[in-house]
């Protein structure tokens, strides 16, 4: 053993002593382990075996074993099971990284320079067999965390950290056994009357969580409502126009049962606070449906037109202006809402309606009359078309 593990191994112990209490001073969790005297002593024991594992190893470049990490990943568990946080566990981690590093660095100051070749040796062991370690190491801690969490907890934690962009959103799907992709569908469904605390609807939602194993999660909002928000993996962007709806949005907006507005956008992984905050707007802009209708979520393409307008006050206002205008009128919005839905085809239309042709007639006459727009003009559907996606969004309550 040459000069440098020599004096690593003669250091191992008094390193370890010096790990321990750092992570006592320095991470809150850990500070139990003054008062705890067997946990300071497996976590000292661990420490110390680490140290001499490295200087085992290291000079003939071995490989840790299955039992090494087998030893690593159970303090991933112990860990777990004490119930340190995710985030205490990454400082556990860097702590450990950094001290390792600096005891290399101390240990060939120590020997005046040391053998360069001792270092490269130890160096080059300490980054690929030390990222199997923590992977060892996250692996021991995912198996509590699996254990513990609800499955539908898991799901939430997972959907919550990927909207912000959090590196531990790969591990946290390990978690729920689900595999990252390069590309979600972020969808927003907006339910404005919700009642709060519905526990059989929380528990539907549960089911259908656990049945699609698909990340999503739901934000109540004060005085009822919110909004669900569905990840929905893709292969790679696709075009607006050509998006459909999952087969986990249309089961949560027949379980839901009332009026919804479902915004959605596509955006990679490493942006989808981005798309979330662009699935939150076309959502916000898109008409309330009953769930027959909610089959397929706008896109920017579908509610462009009212994002721009909702950005533009004196414009909304003149919209709202055209909106009252139409009150007087026998179901005039809803006649307009259909009429547009059926690219102002008057058969489909007025089936819809369950009306006469002729009532439908009537009735688009009433708005030239109440507005001087013509619904079938090209200003007429740039102008109406608006005022019925707006009216129909809740934005003017």
């Amino acid at each position: 053993m040459g000069s440098l593990f020599a004096e690593l191994a003669r250091q191992a112990s008094a390193n370890a002593r010096r790990e321990v209490d750092t992570y006592v001073r320095e991470i809150p969790e850990l500070g139990s382990l003054d008062a705890n005297s067997r946990a300071r002593a497996e976590t000292l024991e661990y420490s110390v075996w680490f140290r001499r594992r490295t200087v085992e190893l290291a000079p003939e470049n071995g490989m840790l074993t299955d039992d090494d990490l087998g030893y690593i990943a159970s303090m991933g568990e112990a860990r777990a099971g004490s119930g340190m946080s995710r985030e205490s566990r990454q400082q556990v981690l860097r702590v450990h990284t950094a001290l390792m590093l600096r005891e290399i660095n101390e240990a060939t100051e120590a020997q005046r320079g040391g053998n360069v070749d001792e270092l490269m040796r130890i160096m080059g062991w300490f980054a690929p067999q030390g990222e199997r370690g923590i992977g060892a190491y996250h692996q021991g801690f995912v198996t509590v965390m699996r254990r513990r969490l609800p499955y539908v907890e898991q799901v939430a934690l997972l959907a919550r950290s990927l909207l912000a962009e959090d590196p531990a959103a790969a591990e946290l799907a390990l978690v729920a056994g689900m595999e990252l992709a390069e590309y979600y569908e972020v969808t927003v469904v907006r339910v404005p009357d919700l009642p709060v605390g519905d526990r059989a609807l929380e528990s539907e939602i549960e089911a259908l969580v656990e049945a699609h194993r698909t990340p999503l999660t739901w934000n109540p909002e004060r005085g009822g409502g919110g909004e669900l928000i569905v990840l929905a993996p893709r292969a790679a962007e696709a075009p607006e126009t050509t998006r459909t709806g999952s087969g986990l949005l249309r089961d949560l907006a027949q379980l839901l049962g009332r009026p919804c507005a479902v915004g959605s956008a596509v955006a990679p992984l490493s942006a989808l606070a981005g798309g979330l905050d662009r699935a939150r707007r076309i959502s916000g802009a898109a008409p309330l449906r009953r769930p027959s209708a909610l089959l397929r979520p706008h896109t920017m393409a579908d509610v462009f037109v009212e994002l721009a307008v909702a950005d533009v006050p004196f414009v909304d206002e003149w919209l709202r202006g055209v909106a009252r205008r139409l009150e007087p009128g026998p179901d005039l919005l809803a006649t307009l809402d259909a009429y547009y839905r059926h690219d102002m085809n008057r058969g489909p239309t007025a089936e819809a309606l369950h009306v006469h042709p002729r009532t439908l007639d009537y009735r688009l006459r009433r708005v030239r009359e109440l507005t001087g727009l013509d619904p079938g003009s090209t200003h007429g559907v740039r102008v109406l078309s608006s005022v019925v996606t707006r009216s129909l969004s809740g934005s003017w309550r």
